[in-house]
Parts: structure tokens; C-alpha cells; sequence
């Protein structure tokens, strides 16, 4: 079923970051202060990663709570937040592909796997990386990685 609200609309909704201390509920993610990001904070750092490099989700999350004075970015908000960044991104395109976008592509595992969850379901992603440069393959039967040359990270 499809929600009636566009990712673009999702995007705008006005939304505050929290911080949270350390509970049971937030106790399985890490110790010390947790961040809730919003979507708008996801874009932020999302937009920062320049061609030819990539971000993953580690750092995005360390970033995240760096800038906003926490100890650590709740891992699940930060995922869903990415996915609406994204989705939003790619209706953006859809009606002007010259728009200035974040670039959610840039953005992979901490191995380097590409994430299902985006829009295109990796192939989409693996495309837009080769054609800045990176080397995408296979990992397994439904799985795709960037490939990096010897002794350099690309991260």
C-alpha cells in the first residue's frame, strides 16, 4: 500500500532533534546520549560527501551526534530517515533532473554493501556510483559492494 504523503512532504514536516540519556529503551544502541535525529539533519550530512567518496553508515551516525552534542545517533531513526532522504531526492529528480540533491548514493554499509533498502533496490545505486568512478560487483547472489583498490579506503 502506498501512503498518500510524498517523501518530499515527509522531508518538510517540522521536526526538532532530541536527545535522549540513557534508558533501558535506548541501552541496546549504545551508552551515553542518544540522538534522534530528523530528516533535515540526515540530508545535511548526506550533502557534504563529495564525488568520488562515500560515507557509511558508522560515520553518518557519528557525524550526526558530533554536531549536535550527543554521544551516538540512533541507528534505526538514522535508517529510515536516510531512506526518506532518498525517496524525496529521486521525486525531485523526477521532475527536474538538474536539481541540486543530496546524494544518498554515496552512502553504503560499513563493509561497503550497497543497501537494499534505497530506491532501485541497489541497482539503482550501483549505477549512479560506477558513473562516479567507483567499482560496485557482486557480493553473493542479491548483494552488491564497492570495491576498492589495494590500501585505499574510498570511505
Amino acid at each position: 500500500m502506498k501512503s498518500k504523503t510524498s517523501f518530499r512532504e515527509k522531508m518538510l514536516r517540522p521536526a526538532e532533534p532530541r536527545i535522549v540519556g540513557e534508558d533501558a529503551g535506548t541501552r541496546r544502541f549504545g551508552v551515553g546520549r542518544m540522538l534522534i535525529p530528523t530528516p533535515r539533519l540526515v540530508e545535511a550530512v548526506v550533502r557534504t560527501v563529495p564525488e568520488g567518496r562515500l560515507i557509511t553508515l558508522s560515520e553518518l551516525r557519528r557525524r550526526l551526534a558530533s554536531e549536535n552534542g550527543a554521544d551516538f545517533a540512533c541507528p534505526l531513526t538514522t535508517g529510515i530517515f536516510l531512506r526518506i532522504v532518498a525517496e524525496a531526492v529521486e521525486e525531485t529528480l523526477n521532475e527536474n533532473p538538474a536539481a541540486a540533491t543530496a546524494p544518498w548514493w554515496r552512502t553504503v554499509r560499513d563493509d561497503g554493501t550497497l543497501i537494499d533498502k534505497f530506491p532501485g533496490a541497489m541497482a539503482l545505486q550501483a549505477e549512479r556510483l560506477r558513473r562516479e568512478g567507483q567499482r560496485v560487483e557482486p557480493k553473493g547472489k542479491s548483494s552488491w559492494k564497492v570495491v576498492f583498490p589495494e590500501g585505499i579506503s574510498g570511505l
